[in-house]
């Protein structure tokens, strides 16, 4: 059998292993279809995680201490790519009651002809109803990262909302601001094709960041006033500079992305101080949630999983290209590294 990893930096390849026994709360997954995550993962892959420098987690870790066993580094050899698998339960050890034989499933795991994972205790793997889309269930990761996004940007009913970077957080935060009923959403983006899926899925209108003054349009789209949310993914410093500009007085700014540092020259001059923004930072997995004791990752989670199995969120188009496994390491060098402008998210197909 065999699975993708990380030989070294910016290298994939498929390398053999052999499948262990299981243990009585583990159930064994032969996966049918997988996708990587085009974020943080792409970051480890090319050995600039933060993680992979001791030096630097043992500073960090003075500042924000990590829980036990939970601090790691990136092992090039070992390292295995991937971050949503779906397939069907093959085996189950003695304590799994909630699972059988033939069912279907998702749940994290990497890029490999079957996964094990833990599966009493464990609401992350999740049955997939009969019918249901492998291409929502793969999308269920991004998912609880835009609707956290929406959330913290507090999109209500005829709010006007702007959403920056149409990768998959973006594209299912379109979604989920024009279904809570924003009277008008609107996409930023460079890449056409991302911007057409976009308006086929609740945008209004969408720019081009490259050339266009995105603030100055979407005052002109807002009859002067601005946007009410914006909902920043894209982590690039000349966004949050145009969000600043284009903001209603007193919007939020909804900030998703994992920014890297941003360079001399940005500017929180006049546009940040007249629109007298907010800027929240919005992550899923930050706990305790802000609207916690009653929002938690995990109903984040689960209704994320509801609104794609059920048809609410739509993410077909957002699976592009569909590979095999042959395939895979060639691929995910190209479209996940090398040129992630030619996809929104890479589908595997075993």
């Amino acid at each position: 059998m065999r699975k993708l990893i990380a030989t070294e930096p910016r290298v994939a390849d498929l390398v053999e292993y052999v499948d262990r026994e299981l243990a009585k709360d583990e159930a064994r997954i032969q996966v049918k279809f997988a996708s990587p995550k085009h974020g943080t993962e792409v970051v480890d892959f090319r050995g600039v995680s933060p993680f992979i420098d001791e030096e630097f987690n043992e500073e960090w870790n003075m500042f924000m201490p990590r829980p036990e066993g939970s601090a790691r580094g990136i092992v090039f050899g070992e390292f295995q790519l991937g971050n949503m698998v779906v397939g069907e339960i093959v085996e189950i050890g003695a304590d799994v009651t909630e699972y059988a034989i033939g069912d279907m499933v998702c749940s994290y795991g990497p890029i490999m002809e079957t996964v094990i994972v833990k599966a009493v205790d464990n609401y992350k793997l999740r049955k997939m109803p009969e019918g249901a889309s492998w291409k929502n269930a793969v999308c269920y990761d991004p998912a609880q990262f835009a609707m956290s996004g929406v959330r913290e940007a507090h999109v209500r009913a005829g709010d006007y909302v702007v959403v920056v970077g149409l990768g998959a957080i973006g594209q299912i935060a379109i979604q989920l601001a024009k279904k809570a009923g924003a009277s008008i959403v609107i996409g930023v983006d460079p890449l056409e094709h991302r911007r057409e899926i976009a308006m086929r899925h609740g945008a209004d209108a969408c720019f081009n960041p490259i050339g266009t003054d995105v603030g100055f349009e979407v005052k002109k789209l807002t009859g002067k006033l601005g946007a009410d949310s914006i909902i920043e993914t894209s982590g690039n410093s000349q966004a949050l500079e145009a969000a600043l500009r284009g903001i209603a007085y007193g919007g939020i700014i909804s900030y998703v992305a994992f920014a890297k540092p941003f360079p001399d020259g940005f500017n929180l001059g006049r546009e940040a101080h007249f629109n007298n923004a907010k800027i929240v930072f919005a992550r899923a997995s930050s706990e305790p949630n802000p609207d916690y004791p009653r929002w938690n990752r995990k109903r984040i989670e689960e209704t994320c999983w509801e609104l794609l199995m059920n048809g609410y969120l739509d993410c077909e188009d957002l699976i592009d290209p569909i590979v095999s496994l042959d395939e895979s390491a060639e691929a995910y060098m190209k479209y996940v590294d090398q040129n992630p402008d030619l996809s929104i998210k890479m589908g595997i197909e075993l």
